[in-house]
């Protein structure tokens, strides 16, 4: 069946409903299996610490390529995620709530409108966000502007992360889809908060932006010293 039907059409297929719902009952248990065999080593979580501690929710930020690491890293913190509503979406969602997550539906290309105002809601009522900067379709590595928007609209600071792993899978998609096999080694780099200001105007987010796509250029550099030095703390995923 054609995955680009909108939500309206597959949502009609009570055969489609129940595959979603199977693949996220089957999914959740296969990746929080896998997540449990990883071994951690981190820096800068004093800066998402901080945060909290000073009252405010982070907006996370990071590469579509790295969803499933981060997915476990960060999960039942009570993060609120865009998804789209398709029926890929669907599944996904189905799989990040049991780990604890929030989602507005909707994504950079469709619904982007109502999913932010979900997402500022969210984060009103005391929720954080996160936002795989370059998704849903890409171009890879470049940062579209809903994080640095966000941003803006609530007063919260974007927190970029980036994650590498020693052993990994990467998939031939257009993001270049990590998954780390399992006892892989996983480093977690996260930057300092980047705020924008309320009066920002256009340029100004567009200086946000491009300041974003710099940081996490050097947190992936520093993501992978780390594997290769054998610093930071080292845990098993929780």
């Amino acid at each position: 069946m054609d995955r680009s039907l909108t939500a309206e059409d597959w949502r009609r297929s009570a055969a489609r409903r129940l595959q979603a719902r199977l693949i996220a009952a089957v999914g959740y248990p296969l990746i929080a299996l896998l997540g449990s065999t990883f071994r951690w080593r981190s820096e800068g979580l004093e800066h998402y610490q901080a945060i909290l501690d000073g009252g405010g929710r982070p907006i996370m930020a990071f590469w579509h390529g790295r969803i499933l690491p981060a997915t476990l890293y960060f999960r039942h913190r009570g993060i609120v995620v865009i998804t789209s509503e398709n029926f890929d979406g669907e599944w996904i969602a189905g799989i990040i709530e049991r780990f604890g997550y929030g989602t507005a539906r909707g994504s950079t290309s469709r619904g982007a409108r109502k999913a932010l105002l979900q997402l500022r809601r969210a984060m009103a009522a005391g929720r954080s966000a996160a936002f795989t900067l370059d998704g849903p379709r890409g171009p890879a590595r470049v940062a579209q502007p809903g994080a640095v928007w966000l941003a803006r609209a609530t007063g919260q600071p974007v927190l970029p992360f980036h994650i590498e792993a020693d052993r990994q899978w990467t998939l031939r998609s257009w993001d270049q889809t990590q998954i780390p096999k399992p006892l892989a080694t996983v480093a977690i780099s996260i930057g300092e908060p980047l705020y924008v200001a309320a009066e920002a105007d256009e340029a100004g987010l567009e200086a946000a932006r491009l300041a974003l796509e710099a940081r996490l250029r050097a947190l992936e550099i520093r993501a992978r010293r780390l594997l290769e030095a054998g610093a930071g703390e080292s845990i098993p995923c929780r």
